[in-house]
């Protein structure tokens, strides 16, 4: 590999959506309409379990929520890793953890 393989510059612009999963549920469409203000929806995870974090959709990394001032933020903890060797090709779905 040369450096203009190597070369991210091209794409350092490009936006991305970045998304915090806290956890998710599956309800009927009548449960969905019966909700209103004040309404309780219990999520698969529970309190101080790790929060997903994805790009553009797909999993990238673990964290934990924090406040700063007066927003919410994630702190990020553990980044996933894709090891192309682990499947034979670069679009691999085996994950690896590192511990950030």
């Amino acid at each position: 590999m040369n450096n203009k393989d190597n070369d991210l510059s091209l794409v350092l612009d490009v936006p991305v959506e970045i998304s915090v999963q806290l956890g998710q549920r599956t309800l009927p469409v009548s449960d969905v309409l019966s909700l209103g203000p004040g309404a309780v929806v219990e999520l698969g995870k529970a309190a101080g379990e790790s929060l997903d974090i994805l790009v553009n959709g797909k999993l990238v990394a673990r964290g934990e929520a924090v406040v700063v001032g007066e927003k919410y933020g994630v702190r990020i903890t553990e980044v996933l890793n894709r090891d192309p060797a682990a499947d034979g090709g670069p679009s691999g779905d085996k994950e690896q953890t590192n511990a950030a």
